[in-house]
């Protein structure tokens, strides 16, 4: 099951009597835990039905006790138990009488008790597990695995529409590139451009720009139009005016990232036979941007932009873990990127 699956299964009021919920994206497990236990727990006392554990520093025995204790004054008992991974990796040397911790909660699962919901907890568990065969057989697996890339505008369009937004792609694609990649950034920005924009606005580049990047898109166009020119003196002037040591450039970069990925597809449609304005549609740049990527991608020679992207992803690493001055880091990068290109 998807983190989205038992969501929408739990606020229609189907709501198991087990999960396992494995994965490292916080945000995600989080989301899922509080739904299950604002449901669980619904009406009823929560100090005497909910007990909470961590593996390793409670017995298996005691979990499965708690399971089975009748609920107080209310319809379900809630029982989390985090980090059960612990369990597995003290292996065959934990053995109670009838098996391992994880295999007493795979046989707890064959038969759960109704009346209460076990949420089970872990980073990773080796998917050989029978714990792990039986919550994939009987859809109690809920995997929160980190957001790729790739589909992160579609996870930021879908955050957007669930609080009454509307986001064109090449803004989601802008606020992957420069938020994410990790889910907590990313829904971070979303609340502020939410509370910016105001109930049921678009939000667009002006509101990206003002409330997470506090560099105007215009500015970055700018700036890749000056290092296709090979104008040193304009791009680092612009540099200079855009650069924030609040944040080390990390968002600068991310923003010259998604402007060089616009180029390259723009550049890869026109060598297809596109028009200037179906290659702008194709990269998901705005039609009026149509000349002005014709006008870049004609001074420079195939490969090029793929080397500005390499450029940029060394300085978006040395920026992280660097011990040189921020600026500086930029500085050469954008000088790394005018070698090269044509006079």
């Amino acid at each position: 099951m998807t983190p989205e699956q038992v969501v929408r299964d739990v606020k229609a009021g189907r709501l198991r009597p087990i999960y396992l919920v494995v994965g490292e994206e916080r945000v995600l497990v989080d989301r899922v835990v509080d739904v299950i236990r604002k449901a669980a727990l619904q009406g009823a006392i929560g100090g005497f039905n909910e007990d909470r554990f961590t593996a390793g520093e409670a017995d298996v025995d005691r979990v499965i006790n708690s399971a089975r204790t009748v609920p107080m004054m209310a319809r379900c008992r809630l029982v989390i138990v985090r980090s059960v991974e612990r369990w597995e990796s003290q292996g065959d040397d934990d053995k109670s009488s009838r098996g391992t911790a994880l295999d007493r909660l795979a046989e707890y699962a064959q038969a759960p008790i109704e009346s209460t919901c076990m949420v089970l907890m872990g980073g990773k568990l080796d998917g050989r597990r029978k714990l792990m065969a039986i919550a994939r057989k009987q859809d109690f697996l809920v995997v929160c695995d980190p957001v790729s890339r790739k589909e992160l505008p579609q996870r930021i369009q879908r955050e957007a529409r669930e609080r009454g937004h509307e986001i064109d792609d090449d803004v989601a694609e802008l606020l992957a590139e420069i938020a994410g990649p990790e889910l907590g950034n990313v829904l971070d920005a979303i609340e502020r451009l939410s509370l910016y924009v105001g109930p049921s606005a678009r939000i667009s580049e002006d509101a990206v720009a003002e409330c997470v990047t506090r560099v105007r898109v215009s500015t970055v166009w700018e700036l890749t139009g000056a290092i296709a020119r090979r104008d040193t003196g304009t791009a680092l002037a612009v540099l200079a005016d855009v650069y924030d040591p609040h944040d080390r450039g990390l968002r600068l970069v991310g923003l010259l990232a998604w402007a060089v990925r616009q180029l390259v597809r723009f550049a890869a449609a026109r060598r297809q036979g596109a028009t200037a304005e179906e290659a702008a549609s194709r990269s998901g740049a705005p039609p009026f941007k149509a000349r002005e990527l014709a006008a870049q991608v004609s001074r420079v020679p195939a490969g090029e932009f793929e080397r500005w992207l390499g450029v940029l992803a060394e300085t978006d690493l040395a920026l992280k873990g660097s011990k040189r001055q921020p600026r500086a880091v930029l500085e050469s990068a954008i000088l790394t990127m005018l070698v090269g290109a044509p006079k």
